[in-house]
C-alpha cells in the first residue's frame, strides 16, 4: 500500500492504434523455428482492455482476430473468437487488476492468456487440423511473464508530465 501512485495523462488514441498495429506487425514476423512465441496482439489487446475498456473493446478484438485468421490461413473466426473471449475476460476483471501490484497482476492475467491459447487449440483438435503440440499452450505462460514489460512500455507515454517543472514533485 505504500507504493507511489502516478497520475497518468489521458491516453492518446493514436498511440493505442500504433501499439495495436505494431503488435500486429510483430505477429506477422516468421517466428516459426522458435519454441515459445508470444502472441503480441493478445498482450497489447489485454493491456488496453484492462486500462482503457471503453476505447478498445470486443469489436476491435474481433476484427484483429479476423485479420490474424486471414494472415495465418486458419479457420476463419479461430483467433477472432479467442481475442473476443480474451477481451471479454479482461473487461470483466479490469477494475480488480488495476488495484493489484504488477507482480500479482501476472497471476490475474495468466488464466486469460492460457484461455486465449486454449480456444484455437481446441478448435484445431475438433476440426482435425494438424496437432499444434503441447508447447502451444505454454505460450500463455510466456505472455503472462511478458505482462510487466508490456505494462511498463505501454504506460510510459502517459507518465510524462505535460509541462515539466523542477519545483513541482508531481
Amino acid at each position: 500500500m505504500n507504493r507511489p501512485q502516478y497520475i497518468l495523462q489521458p491516453v492518446n488514441p493514436y498511440f493505442i492504434t500504433f501499439s495495436l498495429a505494431a503488435a500486429f506487425l510483430l505477429n506477422l514476423m516468421p517466428w516459426g523455428r522458435f519454441l515459445f512465441v508470444p502472441d503480441c496482439i493478445a498482450i497489447v489487446l489485454l493491456f488496453w482492455n484492462v486500462h482503457q475498456p471503453r476505447k478498445v473493446g470486443m469489436g476491435i478484438a474481433f476484427l484483429i482476430g479476423l485479420l490474424m485468421d486471414v494472415h495465418n490461413a486458419n479457420l476463419l473466426g479461430e483467433h477472432a473468437l479467442a481475442y473476443t473471449l480474451l477481451s471479454y475476460g479482461a473487461i470483466t476483471i479490469h477494475r480488480r487488476v488495476l488495484w493489484m501490484s504488477l507482480p500479482v497482476q501476472i497471476f490475474a492475467v495468466l488464466p486469460l492468456f492460457v484461455g486465449a491459447q486454449l480456444v484455437p487449440f481446441i478448435i484445431r483438435l475438433m476440426t482435425a487440423a494438424t496437432f499444434p503440440g503441447w508447447s502451444y499452450l505454454a505460450n500463455g505462460f510466456v505472455e503472462a511473464a511478458l505482462w510487466p514489460i508490456a505494462s511498463f512500455l505501454l504506460l510510459m507515454p502517459q507518465r510524462r508530465a505535460a509541462d515539466p517543472d523542477d519545483t513541482r514533485p508531481i
